[in-house]
């Protein structure tokens, strides 16, 4: 990685830590090293950051595997997974050889207007249906 990188993706997690309800995020290789990792508040440790790696890999894996078998192309192609609890919401993505997991408060998330009632820009006052 070049330097230019190394702080492009210093300030996308520095942007990132703005929004509410952030708690943490991982950056790891397919293989599932973890690259960089950090949590609001408290620090992750490394050993927990290896953990979710390590099932969330799992899980990408397990779900391509299922969307290609019931899906065809290109309606198959998994782009992010969105896993939601009553107190926290994962969002995997995977890019290339690389795999971003962001981990939020879902209570945080709730409290910000939903997407189904802003404007869209540029438009009339028509909203968006959902």
């Amino acid at each position: 990685m070049g330097s230019q990188q190394i702080n492009d993706v210093d300030e996308i997690m520095k942007d990132l830590k703005k929004y509410p309800g952030f708690k943490a995020y991982i950056i790891m290789n397919n293989e599932g090293i973890v690259i960089r990792w950090d949590q609001v508040d408290t620090e992750m440790p490394y050993d927990r950051a290896v953990h979710h790696a390590s099932l969330v890999l799992d899980l990408c894996t397990k779900t391509r595997t299922h969307m290609q078998n019931l899906f065809d192309f290109p309606d198959n192609q998994v782009e992010s997974i969105q896993l939601r609890t009553d107190e926290y919401e994962m969002i995997i993505s995977q890019y290339g050889n690389f795999t971003l997991v962001v981990i939020q408060d879902s209570r945080a998330v709730e409290e910000v207007a939903p997407i189904a009632h802003q404007e869209i820009p540029g438009g009339a006052d028509d909203k968006i249906e959902g």
